[in-house]
């Protein structure tokens, strides 16, 4: 009886695909961000699995997790999640006797199931958070310049747009970076990333103007600020971001104008890139090509040569660039308003003693109307972040997120 049993775990386990899975997951939500599907794709595949140690449990994350990291021409927005989520399982797994009975495997299971499903779903409350941070940068009459497709981008400029006829109206005008790359994708009739945006700011009676990557030194004149998105923030404060995010950093600088990053907190990536070409995925960009090298691609493209053993790179239209923090003004996440130099302290002060506010788990639901304090708003905002900051440094931090006005002026100086 018990041998039947056992086969049919199996046979639930075996078809379970995690990088189908997460695919679906992204296709299916558009709202979802990578690092959040594939948090949810590994709670999935833990509901779907038939482990019953902790040893088998970590053995089925690591494997899954290096063949999803593997399968995905940009892994670095999913690894944020996919690490996040491992840091929690072994952190969870390392006090089992804290979540039930001695050597309980089971309750072990379900506290982190249900503790995952309640992560994910205050990750994706996280951009509300974002947009309430960074409403007071955007000030009446004020003209902001943005690139990408970002979500969080969006609900921050919709945000301010929806309050346009309340008490504090606001009005300003948005420079929309179109890319020019769509005709590298695989479907070249698509619109450019971020009209969809585009219109939902139009139908809020909000001008904007769509212009070209190679209009943003003449049209950074007209703007006072930029706000972007990010698919990593990295450990030295900087981002990976869409390509030509980079560029608009440096003319932002060159020009004096503030340039803010706007990024939820699991997006912050283990990873300590030293220029443009030290990030690990593939990707090629510049490509210096002879007439031979072309006709010997033509021959490889043709339909007879179809075994699909070339490796996973990603399409121009996807490509990302790295920009470094000298030239990022502030980032603007669910956890409050940061300078890059935050980034730099956050896993050098590991929490000690018997506070409880350092746990990983998510913990009970806030009580009252909200955090009470910056340090509160790190431990109930997500498992990284609320334990990345020291007390000292969220309080040298959190004048950040209540004077925007006071930062914005010292960055134009």
């Amino acid at each position: 009886m018990a041998s039947t049993t056992s086969d049919a775990a199996m046979a639930d386990t075996k078809p379970f695909d995690i990088v189908a899975t997460y695919n679906e997951l992204l296709r299916s939500d558009a709202d979802l961000t990578m690092p959040i599907a594939a948090i949810e794709a590994l709670v999935l595949l833990l509901t779907h699995s038939a482990s019953s140690t902790i040893s088998e449990t970590l053995d089925l994350l690591e494997k899954s997790t290096a063949h999803l990291k593997r399968s995905i021409p940009n892994p670095i927005g999913l690894s944020a999640g996919t690490d996040l989520f491992q840091r929690y399982l072994i952190t969870t797994l390392q006090r089992p006797g804290q979540l039930g009975p001695a050597g309980d495997f089971k309750a072990i299971r379900t506290h982190l199931l249900s503790n995952g499903r309640l992560f994910i779903r205050r990750a994706k409350e996280s951009r509300d958070k974002i947009a309430a941070f960074g409403r007071g940068f955007i000030r009446d009459g004020s003209t902001i310049l943005t690139n990408g497709g970002s979500r969080a981008v969006a609900a921050l400029l919709q945000k301010a747009a929806d309050e346009e006829g309340g008490p504090s109206a606001v009005r300003f005008r948005v420079i929309y970076v179109l890319s020019s790359t769509s005709q590298e994708s695989k479907h070249p009739n698509e619109e450019p990333e971020g009209m969809e945006t585009v219109r939902a700011l139009r139908a809020k009676g909000v001008p904007v103007s769509t212009i070209p990557e190679s209009a943003v030194a003449y049209s950074l004149g007209k703007a006072d600020m930029v706000i972007v998105g990010a698919e990593g923030v990295v450990e030295n404060g900087g981002i990976v971001s869409r390509m030509g995010t980079y560029q608009i950093g440096l003319l932002a600088k060159a020009i004096g104008k503030p340039f803010y990053v706007v990024a939820e907190s699991h997006k912050f990536v283990r990873l300590y890139p030293l220029g443009q070409y030290d990030l690990p995925i593939e990707q090629q960009v510049v490509e210096f090509k002879s007439e031979e090298d072309l006709a010997e691609e033509r021959k490889q493209q043709s339909p007879v040569d179809t075994n699909g053993d070339t490796p996973i790179k990603l399409p121009l239209c996807d490509s990302v660039d790295f920009t470094p923090p000298h030239l990022i003004s502030a980032l603007i996440t669910d956890s409050g308003v940061l300078t890059p130099s935050a980034t730099k302290i956050m896993d050098t002060q590991p929490p000690t003693g018997s506070q409880s506010h350092h746990k990983l788990h998510l913990g009970p639901e806030t009580q009252g109307s909200g955090p009470r304090s910056t340090s509160d708003a790190h431990y109930h905002s997500g498992w990284s972040i609320r334990r990345l900051l020291s007390r000292r440094a969220s309080r040298k931090y959190s004048v950040l997120e209540r004077e925007p006005n006071r930062l914005r002026k010292r960055m134009s100086d």
